[in-house]
């Protein structure tokens, strides 16, 4: 009889803070491509005697993630010091919040097959980046390590699931989620490709009997994952790799483990720590935090719409599908971008369509990014404009066609570029004569068409449409068809 086994995943994320300065001292933040090293001062190298101050703007956006992911802020909370000696640990320790986070007893709901599932959130806390260690060759084949430590005292965020993952699915699900929420909230950049969130997960299975009694297994946890799809491919690793190994008759140690992207497999590491091993006591260099309820309410006011709430406000209120609306939200810029455009011209579908259609087309054709839409060439107001005229057939399918590539080419509105590519529409009354000579070219469609086969009308539109290089209206054109053939 075969074994029913179910999957538990954790989760534990790991995310720096756009702040201006370190988390406890006033080195800059911005670190990316400085010389190694020069980003530092006396309390992020740890030097004795040095006075740690905690950045009051980290303070709050821990608060203010903590409050978007549904948590309880406690009135108090204290950084600890978590010993252990790694190189990267340049003071042998760690500030960190431990016993006191400063969010707790959260959740994020995500969609599964099942449908919505609450993904619950354990803690939110507060701690400081470590250093960077390079390992390195040298010509003699001599291994050794440098260490960078510009890194050390960045402020960073860690958001700890309960073990509520089921499949790697659900925990990508989760993790998708949350970052889109850290960056909406405009206080993480979401860049796993820099280190500047990192993800790890918490593997285990469990009998189906085991389950029902709320029983856990031990658990191997896969540190500093950098994508989404290596947690997919780790997560299903490792349950493969515990089912085998409970089939075979044996046990499943407890470790850290590391992920091999060139053979695609999970490696030992460690063995897994304990709390107890890290030797957590109070900072004595740091008061205590306490906040007020006025306090908490004051930043939860300051809170920016997040991603999925957009979505909801777009499919409620602008009655766009939720295609249509994903698509819109997909970054904060972008659905105010969107949003911009229709206060000029506040027709919801033909927005949606200009933006969706040719110019997400070119902005992707050109590689161009939607995360700072003020620095695209082609500005809402010009995009207002250009779905107006659409709209209203001043412009037709042909000519916005060519006007909106030469818009994103010269940086132009939408009149300059008409000029400039000698855009103008045929007026109706002056398509006389060419009507006369498309029909008599073409006088086998002509007899089609009085003989009740209507569908060749879209032949002699596209043939006036040809003959008048797409100026004229395609809607004008057919109804003066129509009115010559008499159907």
């Amino acid at each position: 009889m075969s074994i029913e086994w179910k999957v538990v995943v954790g989760l534990e994320v790991h995310t720096q803070l756009l702040t201006q300065s370190k988390m406890f001292c006033a080195c800059p933040n911005d670190y990316a491509g400085a010389e190694p090293n020069t980003h530092v001062c006396p309390i992020c190298l740890g030097a004795p005697g040095m006075m740690p101050v905690v950045n009051a703007e980290a303070l709050r956006y821990g608060i203010m993630a903590a409050l978007a992911l549904n948590c309880h802020v406690p009135p108090f909370s204290w950084f600890e010091r978590k010993n252990y000696p790694y190189p990267d640990l340049v003071k042998g320790f760690q500030l960190t919040q431990y016993k006191y986070p400063i969010g707790a007893e959260g959740f994020i709901d995500i969609e599964t097959e099942a449908g919505t599932k609450p993904f619950r959130v354990n803690r939110v806390h507060l701690e400081e980046d470590t250093a960077k260690n390079s390992h390195l060759t040298s010509f003699s084949g001599e291994h050794y390590s440098l260490v960078d430590c510009n890194r050390a005292g960045v402020p960073l965020m860690e958001i700890v699931t309960e073990p509520d993952g089921r499949s790697a699915d659900e925990a990508v699900a989760y993790l998708r989620k949350l970052r889109d929420i850290l960056i909406f909230l405009g206080i993480a950049s979401g860049r796993m490709e820099d280190g500047a969130m990192r993800l790890e997960a918490n593997i285990s299975v469990r009998t189906a009997e085991e389950e029902a009694q709320g029983i856990l297994r031990k658990r191997c946890e896969v540190k500093n994952i950098n994508s989404f799809d290596v947690v997919r491919q780790a997560i299903e690793y490792e349950i493969k790799r515990h089912i085998r190994a409970y089939e075979r008759g044996e046990e499943v140690v407890q470790a850290t483990m590391g992920w091999d992207a060139e053979n695609g497999r999970t490696v030992f590491q460690r063995s897994k720590e304990e709390a107890h091993d890290y030797r957590y006591f109070p900072e004595p260099d740091l008061p205590p935090l306490r906040f007020t309820e006025a306090e908490v309410d004051a930043i939860r006011l300051t809170r920016p719409e997040l991603k999925h709430e957009i979505i909801v406000r777009y499919e409620s209120s602008l009655g766009l599908d939720r295609y249509r609306a994903e698509l819109l939200a997909q970054s904060r810029s972008f659905s105010a971008y969107f949003e911009a455009a229709l206060g000029l011209f506040a027709n919801v579908d033909r927005v949606a369509n200009v933006l969706l259609g040719d110019f997400l087309a070119q902005v992707n054709d050109r590689g161009l990014s939607l995360d700072d839409c003020a620095l695209l060439p082609v500005s809402a107001a010009d995009i207002a404009e250009l779905a107006r005229q659409w709209d209203s057939g001043d412009l037709t399918g042909p000519q916005f066609k060519q006007v909106l590539p030469y818009m994103f080419d010269k940086g132009v509105g939408v009149e300059p570029a008409k000029a400039d590519l000698g855009i103008r529409k045929a007026e109706a009354s002056t398509l006389g004569p060419v009507l006369d000579e498309v029909l008599a070219a073409n006088a086998d469609a002509v007899q089609k068409i009085q003989s009740g086969n209507t569908k060749v009308m879209g032949f002699l539109v596209g043939q006036v449409m040809k003959a008048t290089r797409g100026q004229a209206d395609p809607k004008d054109v057919e109804k003066l068809l129509c009115g010559r053939l008499g159907v």
